[in-house]
């Protein structure tokens, strides 16, 4: 039976830790051509071998390599179907805006937002000429709420994502491209785990806030992405697709 994705070409940037790594391998399970976009080589090429796609090396920060990985993927596979415009970072030193430097603040404007701005530019030109394509941007549950532990740049940079995924969602509608928003709460992630072993105050003052307890599982945002990614979401456009634990929804949370 074929995949939900069968024969479509998929890019994944920050795809070989974390949920980048977890919907590379749901999207491949689904039938996917899986192109990996990292600057973790070794790693990298390990992952592609294993989906039996293709790793390119890119920093998204870096508007002719962002290109030169878009062309080299339709030279490849033909097509560009789905972007998932997923790289980014949270440094320990992106705190609280009174303690946050501006190197720190650009630095993660960046990899978070500048990245996502490349990313999508580069590929909506083929997927005009399709005429049709999915692309979904990871912003996050600090983009439509204040986050209990300040992260200025990166709640910033995850507005930005937000905002210009709905601007791009509506304004490529009809010419058959979906643009989302997917909005994580905490994932268990290696990002994540980095970020808490140094403060575990921080980790413990996160947990508290999710009605379910627990930080998501990195398949679970997988199996959000792949959905935004299928036919199943046809018509579903410039959302802000909440994948959070309930964190959106609530007050206050039962101890």
């Amino acid at each position: 039976m074929p995949g939900r994705l069968q024969d479509r070409t998929a890019i994944v940037t920050g795809g070989v830790g974390g949920i980048g790594l977890a919907t590379a391998r749901r999207f491949a399970e689904e039938g996917a051509r899986v192109v990996v976009v990292d600057l973790a080589d070794e790693k990298g090429a390990a992952v592609a071998a294993e989906l039996g796609g293709l790793y390119i090396r890119c920093d998204v920060t870096d508007a002719e390599q962002v290109d030169a990985m878009v062309a080299r993927t339709i030279e490849a596979y033909g097509s560009v179907d789905i972007a998932f415009n997923n790289a980014g970072i949270s440094p320990p030193d992106d705190d609280s805006i009174l303690d946050t430097g501006l190197e720190a603040w650009r630095r993660v404007q960046e990899v978070n937002l500048t990245s996502v701005y490349l990313c999508c530019k580069a590929v909506l030109p083929q997927m005009r000429t399709q005429g049709r394509g999915s692309i979904i941007n990871t912003a996050s549950f600090v983009a439509v709420m204040g986050a209990a532990t300040s992260q200025i740049s990166y709640t910033a940079s995850k507005g930005g994502v937000l905002a210009m995924s709905r601007e791009l969602g509506v304004q490529f509608a009809r010419e058959g491209i979906r643009v989302n928003a997917l909005c994580p709460g905490p994932v268990d992630t290696p990002l994540l785990r980095e970020l808490f072993s140094k403060d575990p105050e921080r980790a413990a003052r996160r947990l508290v806030h999710i009605p379910m307890g627990r930080f998501a599982d990195a398949t679970e945002i997988a199996n959000a992405v792949l959905f935004l990614a299928s036919d199943e979401s046809s018509f579903i456009t410039a959302s802000t697709f909440l994948v959070d634990g309930g964190i959106s929804g609530a007050y206050v949370t039962p101890l």
